[in-house]
C-alpha cells in the first residue's frame, strides 16, 4: 500500500483537517516535476558551472541573504535551504519558515511555493499538537485531584473510626478494593511507590516537585512530571461533593428534589466512583494513545514528503529540514510519553492490585480481528437461506397455494407471524450495508455509538446474524407451509399452529441470554437502549438512545406483528380454524392505535427533555415533527379500521400530507444537512464523504418517494387483484426499512462531519467528584 493511503487509513478521522496535507503537496511537487520535464529541453545559458556559482554568489551577497544567516549552522554554497523560527507578535511560540537559496535554477521558481506549504503544514500541525499537549495536562491535573478524593475515600469508608495525622498520611494510602475482599473490616494500607527513583526527569525541569505534579520549564511551558500521586488528606472529602449518582427512573426523581448529593460514605459509593475512575482512566489513556499516533504519523509524513522531494527535483534538503522538525517541540516533546507512564503505574498500583498485565490489558483493549469462522459462517447460512427461499417458491407454485380455498385463512393467520422475522431480517441486512459504507468511507460510527473499544460489530457479523434468523424462519415456513391449506381438521395443527410462537421465543430467549454468546454486549447494549426509549422522560438522551427510537419508527408493523402474536396465542385464537378473530376485537382494535404511537410517542419525549436541558429551539421543532406524524398515525389507523367514512379518510389525507411534507424536510435539510444553496457542492453541502455528488441526489428524491409509499393506505390501495392486503402491508413495510437504511447513512455522515469540524475525537467520562468552587485541594 502507498503511503498516501496508509496515512489516511490511520488518521483519526475527527482530525483530518489537523495532518498534514500530504497529498497537497505531492500535487505541488508533481507541478515541479511537470516545470522540469517541459524545460529539460530548453537551453539554459551558454555559461559555464563556475560562472552559474558565481552569479549565485552575487545574488546571494546583494539579496541580503549572507548578512542575515552570517551565524548560521550552514556550511557550504551547495545546501538548499535554510530553516528558522520567527517569532510573531502575540504569540508565544515562533513560526518556523523556510528560505530556499536556489531560485535561479532550473524549477527555483515552483519551489518556494512547495516550502511555504510546506512550512504552513508544519506549522498548524505543531499548533494543534500543543494545544492538545495542553489539554492532556490540564485534564491528568484534574485526575490527580479526583484519585486525591477517591483515596481518602477509601481510606473513610474502610476506616471509619481511623484518624491519621499528617506524618502517617505522607506515607500511606489505600489499595484498590478490586483486591479487597468483600466481608474485611480493614482496608490494605500500603506504601506510597516514588516514581522518581525510577525514572529520572528531564535536566529541563525543576528539581523541586509541586504537590499538583506539575513543573515548568524556563520558558514557562507546563510539563507533567511522572511522579505518582501524592497521599490524600481525609480533610478532602470536606470539599468535595458526590457526582456518582447513576441514571435510574428513581435517581431522576430524587435529583429534581434535591441537587446536591452528599456523601455518606458507603461501599456502593465506592464502587461507583471506582468504576467511573476506571472508565475515566481508560479514556484519558486512550486519548493519549491517538495523540502520541498523531505525532508519529506527522513525523512520518513530512520525512515521507521531504524524500520525495529530494527525489523529484535532485537536491538534498531533507536532512537540512528533517533536523529542525525532530529539534521542534513536536519532535523533542515528551510530555505525552510521560503521562502515559504516569497513568500506566497509577492505574495499575490503584485499581489492578499491583498486577501489571492485568491492567495493561485493561488499558490496552486488543484491536479487534476477523474470524475466519465468520466468513465460513456467513458463507454457509447466506447459501442456506438462498435455497430455502428457492424452496418456499417451487413448494407454493407445485402444490397451487396461491389458487387453493385455504389461501385468505392463511394469509391473515400464519402470513402476519413471519413477517415479523422478515422485518427483522431486513433491517439487519440494511445494518450491515451501513457498516460496510461506514467503514469504507471513514465513518467512526463506534465513537458516534459510544461502543466499547472492541466490541462493535462488524458488518460480517451483522450480516450472520440475518442470515442465521433468515434460514431459521424460512425452515419454519416451510414446515408449516400447508397447514392451512387442508380444510380438513390434522392431530397435528395446533402443534404446526406453535411454530411461529417457538420461533419468537428462541430469539427473545438468544436476545435476553445472560451468558457470554452471540455477542452478548451488542445484545445488552440494545437493550439498555431499548429500555431507555421506553422510558424517556426519565433519563438523559444519548445519541443511541434516539438513533434506536428512529429505528423503531419505521418498524411499527413489525410491533404490531408482535402485538398480533399476543392476541392470536393469547386469546387462544390458534386453536379455532377461523379467519382472523383477532381483527373483530374491540380491545385489539385499541391496542392498534396504541402501539402504532408508542416508538412516535418516545421519540417526542426525548426531544422534549432535549428542550428542557439544552435549551435548543431545534429539539423543540423535532417534537413538533414527530407530534404531526402521532396525529397523522392516529388518523390514518382510524381510516383504516372505519372503512368507508369520508370523515377519516379527509382527516388522514390532510395529516398524513404534513407529516410527509416536515419529516421529508427535517430528514434531508436538517439530518442530512443537505440543499445548502451557498455551499460548495449545488444544494448539497461543503464536505461530502461520497465523491459522486449524484449519489445525495438519487438519496434525496428515493427518500422522498419513500416516504410516500405509506400514504397508500390512505389512499384507499389496500388490495390489488395479484396481492392480498397484508402482503401489500408488507412491501410498504419493507419499503419503509429501506428508507430508513438509506438514512442511516447520510445521518451518521453528517453527524460524523460534524465531529471533524469540532475535532471531537473523545467522548467525555463524567467524573465522581466534584470540588467546591474556589477550593483548591492544595491550599
Amino acid at each position: 500500500m502507498k503511503f498516501g493511503k496508509e496515512f489516511e487509513s490511520q488518521m483519526v478521522q475527527e482530525w483530518q483537517k489537523a495532518y498534514m496535507d500530504y497529498n497537497g503537496l505531492r500535487t505541488v511537487l508533481k507541478d515541479i516535476l511537470r516545470f522540469k520535464q517541459r524545460n529539460a529541453s530548453t537551453p539554459v545559458a551558454s555559461t559555464a558551472r563556475g560562472s552559474l556559482k558565481r552569479r549565485m554568489s552575487l545574488y546571494r551577497a546583494f539579496s541580503g541573504l549572507n548578512n542575515r544567516y552570517r551565524n548560521s549552522p550552514r556550511k557550504n554554497d551547495d545546501e538548499v535551504i535554510l530553516v528558522d523560527a520567527v517569532q510573531q507578535d502575540g504569540s508565544e511560540s515562533g513560526q518556523y519558515q523556510t528560505t530556499f537559496l536556489k531560485p535561479c535554477e532550473i524549477g527555483g521558481e515552483c519551489e518556494p511555493v512547495f516550502f511555504r506549504r510546506l512550512d504552513d503544514e508544519f506549522n498548524k500541525v505543531i499548533s494543534f499538537y500543543k494545544g492538545k499537549v495542553e489539554e492532556m495536562i490540564e485534564e491528568a491535573n484534574e485526575l490527580s485531584k479526583q484519585m486525591d478524593a477517591l483515596i481518602a475515600l477509601r481510606m473513610k469508608v474502610h476506616n471509619p473510626m481511623m484518624k491519621f495525622d499528617k506524618a502517617t498520611l505522607e506515607k500511606l494510602t489505600s489499595n484498590s478494593s478490586t483486591g479487597t475482599k468483600s466481608g474485611s473490616m480493614h482496608m490494605n494500607v500500603i506504601q506510597e511507590v516514588e516514581m522518581s527513583g525510577e525514572r529520572h526527569m528531564d535536566d529541563e525541569i525543576q528539581e523541586t516537585v509541586e504537590t499538583s505534579g506539575v513543573h515548568k520549564r524556563d520558558n514557562g511551558q507546563k510539563v507533567v512530571s511522572i511522579q505518582g500521586f501524592r497521599p490524600a488528606s481525609l480533610e478532602v472529602l470536606d470539599h468535595v461533593k458526590l457526582n456518582i449518582t447513576p441514571e435510574t427512573p428513581v435517581s431522576t426523581l430524587k435529583t429534581i428534589l434535591t441537587s446536591d448529593v452528599a456523601l455518606s460514605f458507603t461501599k456502593k459509593e465506592l464502587r461507583k466512583a471506582e468504576e467511573r475512575m476506571i472508565q475515566a482512566f481508560i479514556e484519558f489513556y486512550r486519548k493519549l494513545q491517538l495523540l502520541k499516533r498523531y505525532c508519529f504519523l506527522n513525523l512520518l509524513a513530512f520525512s515521507k514528503i521531504m524524500k520525495k522531494y529530494d527525489k523529484i527535483a535532485s537536491r538534498n534538503a531533507s536532512k537540512t529540514y528533517m533536523e529542525m522538525v525532530e529539534n521542534s517541540y513536536l519532535g523533542s516533546s515528551d510530555e505525552v510519553s510521560k503521562l502515559m507512564e504516569r497513568v500506566e503505574v497509577t492505574f495499575i498500583e490503584r485499581f489492578a492490585n499491583g498486577n501489571h498485565r492485568k491492567g495493561l490489558r485493561i488499558l490496552r483493549p486488543k484491536t479487534k480481528r476477523e474470524k475466519h469462522r465468520i466468513t465460513f459462517s456467513l458463507g454457509f447460512f447466506s447459501g442456506c437461506s438462498l435455497a430455502l427461499v428457492a424452496a418456499v417458491v417451487v413448494l407454493v407454485h407445485a402444490r397451487g397455494i396461491l389458487r387453493s380455498p385455504g389461501r385468505d385463512r392463511y394469509m391473515e393467520n400464519i402470513f402476519p407471524l413471519y413477517t415479523l422475522f422478515g422485518f427483522i431480517v431486513l433491517h439487519m441486512l440494511m445494518y450491515s450495508a451501513n457498516i460496510f459504507f461506514w467503514r469504507h468511507y471513514r465513518v467512526n460510527y463506534p465513537f458516534i455509538f459510544g461502543f466499547k473499544q472492541g466490541t462493535e460489530l462488524s458488518y460480517r457479523e451483522v450480516f450472520l446474524l440475518s442470515t442465521g434468523l433468515a434460514v431459521l424462519a424460512f425452515a419454519c415456513v416451510i414446515s408449516n407451509l400447508d397447514m392451512e391449506m387442508d380444510p380438513g381438521e390434522s392431530i397435528f395443527r395446533v402443534f404446526n399452529e406453535l411454530v411461529p410462537l417457538g420461533l419468537l421465543t428462541f430469539v427473545i430467549l438468544i436476545t435476553i441470554c445472560p451468558l457470554n454468546i452471540i455477542y452478548r454486549s451488542s445484545r445488552f447494549f440494545l437493550l439498555r437502549c431499548a429500555f431507555r426509549c421506553l422510558c424517556a422522560p426519565l433519563y438523559k438522551v444519548t445519541l443511541p438512545d434516539f438513533f434506536l427510537a428512529d429505528q423503531l419508527t419505521s418498524q411499527v408493523p413489525a410491533i404490531r406483528s408482535l402485538q398480533f402474536y399476543v392476541c392470536y396465542y393469547g386469546w387462544g385464537y390458534f386453536r379455532k380454524n377461523s379467519k382472523n378473530g383477532c381483527r373483530g376485537s374491540d380491545v385489539y382494535q385499541a391496542f392498534y392505535f396504541i402501539v402504532a404511537i408508542i416508538p412516535y410517542w418516545s421519540r417526542l419525549i426525548q426531544c422534549l427533555r432535549r428542550l428542557v436541558e439544552e435549551k435548543d429551539v431545534m429539539h423543540g421543532l423535532n417534537g413538533l415533527k414527530y407530534f404531526s406524524i402521532v396525529v397523522a398515525l392516529v388518523m390514518k389507523t382510524g381510516n383504516e379500521l372505519k372503512m368507508g367514512m369520508m370523515t377519516w379518510k379527509i382527516m388522514a389525507i390532510v395529516s398524513s400530507a404534513v407529516a410527509t411534507i416536515f419529516a421529508t424536510y427535517w430528514d434531508i435539510v436538517i439530518d442530512w444537512g443537505l440543499l445548502r444553496r451557498n455551499s460548495i457542492n449545488p444544494w448539497l453541502r461543503d464536505k461530502l464523504l461520497v465523491p459522486n455528488r449524484s449519489v445525495y441526489v438519487v438519496a434525496m428524491v428515493l427518500n422522498v418517494f419513500l416516504r410516500l409509499a405509506w400514504m397508500q393506505s390512505v389512499l384507499g390501495l389496500t388490495e390489488t387483484p395479484v396481492l392480498h392486503r397484508q402482503a401489500l402491508i408488507a412491501i410498504v413495510a419493507c419499503l419503509e426499512i429501506i428508507r430508513r437504511g438509506i438514512w442511516n447513512f447520510f445521518r451518521l455522515e453528517n453527524e460524523h462531519l460534524n465531529n471533524v469540524g469540532k475535532y471531537r475525537a473523545f467522548k467525555s467520562v463524567p467524573l465522581p467528584f466534584n470540588y467546591d468552587n474556589g477550593e483548591d485541594r492544595d491550599d
